[in-house]
């Protein structure tokens, strides 16, 4: 079965709100890049210091985040910053969620493999809901 988590998406304060809710929940990241870590990425010089992504565990869930590259502020907006980030057991399994809940909707990323090792796809549904595919790859045999 999948695991839900939330992801969030920020203009910049991602350190920021990432660094309080550590504050609150406790806890260290488990994950925390910058786009200028990226060797591969282009990136301009205003947008190498922001988070690519960040992972703080609570519980038995992990809140996710970055903030959004300079590309693609035009399209955030306070309150569609949020996605439900979905890790599927299998790569099949992950383009069938992927390929149901896109139908009908508007997709940003069509699945491939990404250059953090996973099988990765996002998009809209339908009803405006923002989701995150992400399989993990290591240990699959091809």
């Amino acid at each position: 079965m999948a695991k839900l988590n939330p992801y969030l998406n920020f203009d910049g304060t991602c350190e920021e709100a990432f660094n309080f809710y550590k504050t609150v929940f406790g806890g260290e990241f488990t994950y925390f890049s910058r786009i200028g870590d990226i060797a591969d990425m282009e990136a301009s010089d205003e947008d190498r210091n922001l988070v690519m992504h960040v992972s703080l565990p609570i519980g038995n869930d992990i809140l996710m985040g970055s903030d959004v590259p300079t590309r693609m502020k035009s399209q955030f907006k306070s309150g569609n910053n949020n996605y439900i980030s979905l890790s599927p057991d299998s790569r099949e399994e992950a383009d069938r969620i992927f390929n149901e809940l896109s139908a009908g909707g508007e997709i940003e990323m069509p699945m491939e493999e990404m250059f953090w090792g996973d099988y990765f796809g996002s998009f809209r549904d339908k009803y405006g809901i923002w989701w995150m595919i992400n399989y993990n790859l290591v240990g699959e045999t091809a």
